[in-house]
């Protein structure tokens, strides 16, 4: 079983979208789908796509100004959950305080005005690797936390702009965590010496994106917390990236 379908995962995504912040650390979805917003501001809104929306308060967030956004996550539990979220308006998980310890919680779209957005969204499971002809076309592209999970980041970024409309805007937000168990150290973008200079994974970013992208501002620094148990959290500092489309 994939590790994004476990029931740990799936409780602790659920407390990361839609539950309380932690040491002064705002939502982080909510977040990066504002940036989005700011991004397109004077630009055709009509539809966005969400790539690795997990249980969708990126996706949902992003429904509140365009009018059809589209969510995709490679999990089966995720998209699950943020398909009963879109039906019921609320799902209950566990919050684990510790070992077996903890409490039932109910995350409630009604608790952060989303009802109204949740009709203009809909979620998918699918592939970003893979994506079909039917996920084309799109204003915006936003991407959270997605590249370092993916086996060849490379080939999805050297094949993305085929999905967006032309001046389309993507959005990149990553914290960078190279791993080989999700990516194989020769695919790697950046994070390494190249003829012995430091070549990051920014740098790989622009060189990938250059035959058809330009970067629309400088990186911006975007924390956020995941609470694990009551104890327990990952403070993580990802970096966001705009780009335009241009070829």
């Amino acid at each position: 079983m994939s590790h994004y379908e476990s029931d740990e995962l799936l409780g602790q995504y659920m407390a990361f979208h839609y539950g309380e912040s932690y040491f002064g650390v705002g939502n982080y979805p909510s977040r990066c789908a504002g940036v989005c917003q700011e991004l397109m501001a004077g630009r055709d809104k009509q539809s966005a796509l969400d790539l690795g929306c997990a249980v969708g308060r990126s996706t949902l967030e992003l429904g509140r100004v365009f009018e059809r956004v589209v969510g995709l996550d490679l999990s089966n539990r995720f998209i699950e959950a943020a398909n009963t979220l879109k039906t019921d308006g609320e799902l209950a998980y566990f919050l684990r305080d510790e070992g077996e310890l903890g409490a039932t919680v109910t995350a409630s779209l009604a608790d952060s005005n989303l009802e109204k957005a949740a009709a203009r969204v809909t979620f998918a499971v699918a592939d970003a690797c893979n994506l079909g002809s039917e996920y084309s076309g799109f204003n915006l592209i936003f991407a959270g936390n997605l590249i370092d999970r993916l086996r060849d980041p490379r080939a999805f970024l050297a094949s993305v702009h085929r999905h967006l409309a032309d001046d389309g805007v993507l959005v990149l937000s990553t914290p960078y965590t190279l791993m080989d168990e999700f990516t194989p150290r020769s695919q790697w973008l950046g994070g390494y010496l190249r003829n012995g200079v430091p070549f990051t994974v920014l740098d790989g970013l622009k060189e990938v994106l250059a035959p058809h992208f330009e970067l629309l501002r400088e990186p911006e620094d975007l924390p956020f917390v995941i609470r694990e148990t009551k104890r327990k959290y990952q403070h993580t500092v990802a970096e966001l990236t705009a780009w335009r489309r241009t070829a």
